[in-house]
């Protein structure tokens, strides 16, 4: 892409304040869920009635033990909640959620999901490019993720790459405040995130939560996190804290006075301990006081001691009041915001360069280049220079070539979308491009590797097989190949958006590949009438035929097997394997692979379609 470590701009917006301050009020957000595996038609409830605001300068921290309901509530606050049925008010200055708000929305995921192949400035300058508005440069985009990595004191890092599990790169901290940089990047009024400090050292954790902060309260915004159990010097640091106990709400309000609520109520904790941990203690139902009475009482008493509590009603009326001057007309907002951050070309191009990047390693691999080299070569030295007189073993080679580019292409791409199943979910959530122009370039992203081996693997066996010596025939067999190799990549990327899990679609496309293969005439020449149908869905019946075409005509003699001295003559069209699978109707074949070729891709594009859209229920 040019060298973006070394592109800057001077006219680069500083991420100060945010652009446009919103107030987050939530109010009786209930959500329930048919359990998965149930028989049972009852809904099970995880949220039950959740209040609360969060206003320009705040920082709330969502607390609870694990199944409280802390991630369930972000994501639906966040817009992002699919599948059950979501009730209540959720608004942004008093607007509901809509596509367009997302531009003004951050989310930050618990797990950093990121491609693990870029730098950190190539990550963050690829997100710079789909996400900023189309009014920026790209210089000036670039120079606005130069900024971010600056204030989030990821300038001593930014060469490296991001890493994963499998690749080292980036550590553990350093790779969370990428995946806070990258929506920082839209300077958001309202920035979500689910536990960012889990599986960090205290150190750490605490110079996520100062950034944080500073976020907040120096750059004017909302944020609001789930978080399990900070330390003492991460709690104090909270605005507000919301404890929630089997989705209910067991306490909202400032974090500094939340020890005292709980005093008030006779639940103090007889040592020093840290208030997180204590807080954690209550909302599981433990107490320690003596006297109190079994778990789920403890939990019942503070729940309702909440919920008639003064702090909860002037809570309530808060949020039914709609004469607050902070907040801005119905629509108001949807009037500055576009859907789309960058064309359908611009995002085609941003995303066919990150792929090339991110998936070069793989492509460009030594290991797939020798397979097919090795491959190649075996094949060669079996049929080398062989001749008509053999013309089984020779139409053998052709049955192999089809089956082997049948089979490869397809696993190739099959893993294409389950590995990429969560990236795609998060930046599809976040509104970074359209499914069209991700679908388009990655697709056409392995297209060169994809089209270059079977065409070095055609030149090697043509020569040592001793294959029909006229352009005609090699562009033929170069062309049907290809054409198999293609539809087959095709096959692959529908299994797998289909199945998305890559152990699955393995097994389903390979048990499907062998039916085609077994059809292609070459092992069952006299096929039941009653499956002999599966031929026209097939793969390798058209491959197969259609290397036979590019070498033969019906016309062409050979040496009869009966006649050993040659002196007579059989034609290749009376060939008994050739008769069945037949030298005619090559139009028919290559229509039905450009059919497929098309067909398999628009499955796949339309299975892919669920994945990243979320709508409130």
């Amino acid at each position: 892409m040019g060298d973006i470590e070394s592109q800057s701009s001077n006219n680069t917006p500083f991420l100060g304040k945010a652009n446009r301050p919103l107030t987050l009020m939530f109010m009786d957000v209930c959500y329930k869920i048919k359990p998965k595996n149930s028989k049972s038609q009852e809904m099970k409830t995880i949220l039950k009635g959740i209040n609360g605001v969060v206003r320009p300068g705040e920082m709330l921290a969502m607390m609870g033990p694990s199944g409280s309901g802390k991630t369930t509530l972000l994501t639906a606050l966040g817009g992002r909640l699919g599948g059950g049925r979501l009730t209540g008010t959720i608004s942004y200055n008093k607007n509901p959620f809509s596509n367009k708000m997302k531009r003004n929305i951050g989310f930050v995921t618990q797990d950093d999901i990121l491609l693990p192949h870029l730098t950190v400035v190539e990550t963050l300058v690829f997100t710079a490019l789909l996400r900023l508005p189309k009014e920026l440069t790209t210089q000036q985009k670039v120079g606005q993720a130069e900024v971010v990595i600056s204030q989030l004191g990821l300038s001593k890092c930014k060469n490296s790459v991001v890493g994963s599990q499998m690749v080292r790169g980036v550590s553990g901290g350093e790779r969370k405040r990428v995946s806070i940089a990258q929506e920082m990047l839209i300077n958001p009024s309202l920035l979500f995130l689910d536990e960012p400090t889990s599986g960090l050292d205290s150190t750490t954790a605490q110079r996520i939560v100062s950034t944080l902060w500073e976020v907040a309260n120096n750059g004017g915004r909302t944020v609001v996190m789930t978080i399990h159990q900070p330390s003492s010097r991460l709690f104090y640091m909270f605005h507000k804290i919301l404890l929630l106990s089997e989705g209910n709400t067991m306490y909202f309000g400032k974090g500094s006075e939340a020890m005292d609520y709980f005093s008030s109520l006779g639940y103090s904790p007889s040592v020093p301990m840290n208030p997180s941990d204590f807080l954690l203690d209550l909302s599981n139902g433990l107490s320690m006081n003596e006297a109190e009475e079994e778990a789920g009482l403890v939990k019942e008493k503070l729940i309702s001691c909440y919920k008639n509590n003064a702090i909860a009603e002037k809570l309530l009326l808060e949020l039914q009041d709609s004469d607050e001057q902070h907040l801005v007309e119905e629509g108001a907002e949807d009037k500055s915001f576009g859907r789309w951050s960058a064309t359908w070309c611009q995002q085609f191009t941003v995303l066919l360069r990150r792929g090339i990047k991110e998936r070069k390693h793989d492509s460009f691999s030594a290991l797939k280049i020798g397979q097919v080299l090795a491959v190649s070569l075996i094949c060669g030295l079996l049929w080398w220079q062989s001749d008509d007189s053999h013309l089984q073993d020779k139409i053998g080679l052709f049955y192999f070539s089809s089956s082997f580019w049948g089979f490869f292409p397809l696993l190739q791409a099959i893993g294409t979308f389950p590995k990429e199943r969560m990236i795609l979910e998060k930046e599809r959530s976040s509104g970074m491009y359209r499914l069209s122009s991700y679908f388009v370039s990655r697709t056409t992203t392995d297209l060169p590797m994809e089209l270059v081996l079977p065409t070095v693997f055609v030149v090697i066996i043509y020569v040592m097989a001793g294959l029909k010596r006229t352009v005609a025939s090699f562009f033929a067999t170069l062309f049907s190949l290809l054409l198999s190799v293609l539809v087959a990549q095709g096959f692959g990327l529908a299994m797998g958006a289909l199945v998305l899990d890559q152990t699955s679609a393995t097994t389903f496309a390979s048990v499907i590949m062998l039916c085609f293969l077994l059809t292609s005439g070459y092992f069952v020449q006299h096929v039941p009438k009653f499956i002999a149908w599966t031929k026209y869905i097939s793969i390798g019946t058209y491959s197969y035929k259609l290397l036979l075409i590019s070498q033969y005509k019906a016309s062409d003699t050979y040496p009869c097997p009966s006649n050993d001295n040659g002196g007579r003559a059989c034609e290749v069209g009376e060939f008994p394997p050739i008769k069945q699978v037949g030298l005619d109707g090559k139009l028919f074949a290559v229509s039905a692979m450009v059919a497929m070729l098309v067909g398999y891709r628009l499955v796949a594009y339309i299975a892919l379609m669920r994945i990243g859209v979320t709508k409130r229920s």
